[in-house]
């Protein structure tokens, strides 16, 4: 009887210890520096805890991990019909972490989810409202007012958007070979543009050098000798006849007489 008694107290040892081992293994968590746990008590919300070593109460209370890291999201390619009417496909990615542990869990059931669908929604209203010229030179001001949109319809999730990127804008071949045909004429325009600037500066210097000339006969004189000096250097088969300047000064005299 001693013996029975013996081993009697010894299991009933044993399973106390594992009882208190179990109720101790459930009663203690371990949180990482990045995360932390929002607890609830009775099934209501009691508190945010962590990092480090906590204690929750088996059964009474529930515990959430929540991550506080960025996270990112890549948000799938749209269909967009922009301002212009031009269909393009675009896909982004978002950069965002939870601010608020609270908020996260308990103001909606899936944060990533709703993050996802919500970027979808937005990127196409917000490049919907542009042309396709927009969305190909101003992709860092369209950046900034989808994320604008999203951080503050996300708040009351707690969540923060830190960053949207726009990662590709395809549209299809017929309309990359008008911006092919666009851009060609638009550099032949400027082309022409910058000829007829430089022949209107041209005629406008020649302009300034014939009024200085015809000031003084002399001046006309000397461009004149400077001329035959230029060809005469040149071995070519020109032959030049000098004429008199004051000849024809002569002879226009002579014309408005008559």
């Amino acid at each position: 009887m001693d013996i029975l008694a013996i081993f009697g107290d010894l299991s009933f040892a044993i399973v106390l210890i594992v009882l208190v081992l179990a109720f101790l293994a459930s009663a203690i968590k371990v949180l990482r520096e990045y995360e932390r746990a929002v607890v609830f008590t009775l099934g209501r919300f009691s508190g945010i805890k962590g990092p480090g070593l906590i204690l929750v109460i088996p059964v009474i209370q529930q515990v959430v991990r929540v991550d506080l890291r960025v996270r990112v999201l890549d948000v799938p390619s749209q269909d967009v019909i922009s301002q212009d009417n031009v269909s393009v496909r675009v896909n982004a990615v978002i950069y965002f972490r939870v601010v608020d542990p609270e908020k996260a869990t308990i103001q909606v059931e899936n944060f990533m989810q709703a993050t996802s669908e919500l970027s979808q929604t937005t990127l196409r209203s917000v490049l919907g409202k542009h042309d396709l010229d927009d969305m190909l030179a101003e992709r860092e001001k369209l950046n900034n007012d989808i994320q604008e949109i999203l951080d503050s319809q996300t708040d009351v999730w707690g969540i923060k958007v830190a960053n949207v990127e726009i990662k590709h804008v395809d549209i299809n071949e017929s309309m990359i070979r008008a911006i092919a045909r666009q851009a060609e004429a638009e550099r032949e325009r400027r082309a022409k543009v910058i000829n007829a600037e430089g022949e209107q500066q041209a005629a406008n210097k020649l302009l300034e050098a014939a009024q200085i000339l015809s000031a003084d006969p002399g001046a006309m004189q000397l461009r004149y000798l400077a001329t035959l000096t230029t060809i005469g250097s040149e071995k070519n088969s020109t032959i030049v006849f000098p004429f008199p300047t004051e000849l024809s000064s002569i002879l226009n005299t002579l014309q408005k007489d008559r």
